[in-house]
């Protein structure tokens, strides 16, 4: 047996025995061959482990991938004024030589390592398993054909075009240069429709592995991604340095027209039939992933699959802790290195219960009068979605993990990608039948959930859309509500070809807040919004708990002298100890002007230090490059 596939099926079995009691009595891993294990349905799954494994490795998903993809957008930006090689990562500027993410083990070849587990593991279901015949194998395989695609659509998402494998590695396909990423879709696609055979509702008992819920809304979602704008290499020109532009693929396969009715029945199968649901509490949906709480056959569907010791997600994200070892046992600064874009805020609605969830403009410190929240200033929201003092069924121990699983895919956006594959007309490559009714009805759904107790509010909404336009405006609206601080945004904007356009809206956004003007996003008028800031603090569930007055829309009688109503209020004030404006002309948390000409390298202003569309991707690591002997090239001018 070739000493690569050994290698791989070693540490698959490594991986499933370390999920398993220690009295299973088994062979030598030495002993081990394709036949003995993909004839076995436990030897099997255990190599199916290793695919699931391989995003726990510390400079994969966990410690490079996750806290670095998905960011800046028009919704969620880095929160650092350092202008260094981390701030070149989401700012559009990265180089290959970037020293966080041009390592041997670094998220690109991590995501193949995964791979090539997952063409052996499929080959030698194909091979020994009898698939056919065998219930339990070839609910493998489709579990197989699922991650191959998960792995495969983070590297697309990542680093645009990549090399195209589908089959172990051998002699003749060691170095190989980068495949037309429709290649790659197509067989994804062809992969996860087989896998409809295989996988039933019930596969997945736990959300840390996947179903046939999630393989049908990976479906769609590979298929929203083929059929959308992307930066592209010139046709026939993949992997020669291509400059690239935006464009939509030249495969007939991957229209709107074809993939759209296709991916529209994999999610209303779904619907009809998986019996998942929303949440009916928005906030306990939260509270329970941070509490680890992932029950499978609810909202969330499937999870990145760390262990309770493993992956930096609220160590990254979280509501951002100063220092204070109150809900983290260590005096290190945790969470708040990304936030949601100021104006965010004021995009939701009043009665949208997902505003103060996922929306927050406190961290923690202590001042002398124990750890409580205090105001962070305009420039600073974090994603209230994640809390390191929600964690109280699994505390945060205060080292580099913390354990929390990233939510992959919910039912909210099986139905949201519904209500745009519904609401679609195609496009010049071809048309489809649009069913206004469904796509609003899916929206429906969703908006009744954030105006709980206010649904009439939320059918209003809805019932004054007509039109495709302006329900794919609501639609793009409500993707970015829903879904801040999840990191689906990216993609979104550059299938939508609005990337850039987007990012300079928002940071035209943010200048009216800054200048008291009406903003043309939210269509909010931002000159009834206070300049000062009351705080005062109390207490739920034993938990501090902050007020903040001046910071909603219509609170124009904050000032510096008199305090709201009531009792306890404390007026906000600068590094200085001085009572001081929170939102004033002087505020710099953009750039004086919006645009790419303005964002400038050092200014710390804006969002972006290179054109975001000709960025779209991050350059394949030098490291890997230069590995590859002479095979492997960047496009995109890096």
């Amino acid at each position: 047996m070739n000493i690569i596939k050994r290698i791989f099926i070693g540490a698959g079995i490594l991986a499933g025995l370390s999920l398993v009691s220690c009295d299973l009595s088994t062979e030598s891993q030495s002993t081990f061959d394709e036949t003995a294990v993909f004839s076995d349905p436990t030897l099997t799954e255990y190599q199916i482990y290793s695919i699931y494994e391989v995003f726990g490795h510390t400079n994969s998903h966990r410690g490079r991938y996750l806290p670095w993809y998905g960011y800046n957008t028009d919704i969620e930006w880095y929160i650092s004024n350092t202008l260094d090689e981390k701030a070149d990562i989401v700012r559009y500027d990265m180089l290959s030589t970037n020293s966080q993410l041009n390592v041997a083990d670094g998220p690109y070849n991590e995501l193949f390592a995964g791979i090539e587990r997952a063409n052996l593991t499929i080959s030698g279901i194909r091979e020994y398993g009898n698939p056919s015949s065998r219930p339990e194998m070839a609910a493998l395989l489709g579990e197989a054909l699922t991650m191959r695609a998960v792995l495969y659509t983070e590297l697309l998402k990542a680093y645009g075009e990549v090399p195209a494998r589908f089959a172990p590695v051998d002699a003749n396909t060691i170095y190989i240069n980068k495949s037309d990423r429709d290649v790659i879709y197509k067989q994804l696609l062809t992969d996860l429709e087989e896998s409809f055979n295989y996988l039933t509702w019930s596969t997945a008992a736990t959300t840390d592995r996947v179903g046939l819920a999630f393989a049908k809304g990976m479906y769609a979602r590979i298929a929203l991604m083929a059929s959308g704008y992307a930066l592209r290499p010139d046709e026939g020109a993949v992997g020669t340095r291509n400059t690239g532009k935006v464009r939509l693929s030249n495969d007939s396969e991957l229209t709107k027209a074809v993939l759209y009715p296709k991916a529209l029945q994999a999610l209303k199968d779904v619907i009809i039939g998986s019996g998942l649901r929303l949440e009916s509490d928005y906030e306990d949906l939260w509270r329970d992933v941070n509490n680890m709480d992932l029950t499978a056959g609810k909202e969330i569907i499937w999870v990145i699959p760390f262990s309770e010791s493993r992956g930096r997600w609220n160590y990254t994200f979280a509501i951002r802790n100063n220092g204070t070892t109150d809900f983290s046992p260590t005096t290190s600064n945790r969470g708040g290195q990304a936030g949601p874009v100021p104006y965010v805020y004021y995009w939701y609605g009043d009665n949208d219960v997902r505003r103060d969830i996922s929306c927050v403009n406190y961290e923690w410190e202590n001042r002398g009068s124990g750890t409580l929240p205090y105001p962070a200033g305009i420039a600073n929201w974090y994603f209230g979605k994640y809390r390191l003092e929600w964690m109280t069924a699994h505390p945060y121990g205060g080292g580099n993990d913390d354990g929390v699983r990233p939510v992959y895919m919910r039912y909210a956006d099986i139905l949201l990608m519904a209500a745009e594959l519904a609401n679609s007309s195609g496009d010049e490559n071809g048309t489809v039948t649009r069913d206004e009714a469904f796509a609003k009805e899916c929206l429906k759904t969703v908006l009744r959930r954030a105006y709980v107790g206010h649904k009439s509010e939320a059918d209003a909404i809805v019932a004054a859309l007509s039109g495709e336009e302006a329900i794919f405006n609501e639609i793009k609206k409500q993707r970015a509500l829903e879904f801040v601080g999840e990191f689906l945004r990216k993609a979104d904007l550059i299938r939508w070809n609005c990337l850039k356009s987007s990012m300079d809206a928002a940071s035209d956004e943010l200048l009216a807040i800054r200048t008291r003007q009406t903003g043309a996003i939210t269509g909010r008028n931002y000159s009834s919004l206070g300049e000062y800031l009351w705080y005062r603090h109390g207490t739920e569930n034993g938990i501090p708990t902050i007020e903040m007055y001046g910071i909603h829309i219509g609170e124009t009688a904050a000032n510096d002298v008199t305090p709201p109503e009531g009792a306890g209020w404390i007026p906000y004030t600068n590094s200085e100890g001085e009572v001081s404006r929170y939102i004033n002309t002087e505020t710099s948390f953009i750039s004086s002007d919006s645009g790419f000409d303005k964002a400038k390298k050092g200014e710390g202003g804006g969002f972006y230090d290179a054109d975001p569309d000709k960025k779209q991707w991050w350059p394949i690591p030098e490291t890997t490059i230069t590995n590859s002997q002479g095979s492997l090239f960047n496009d995109y001018d890096y």
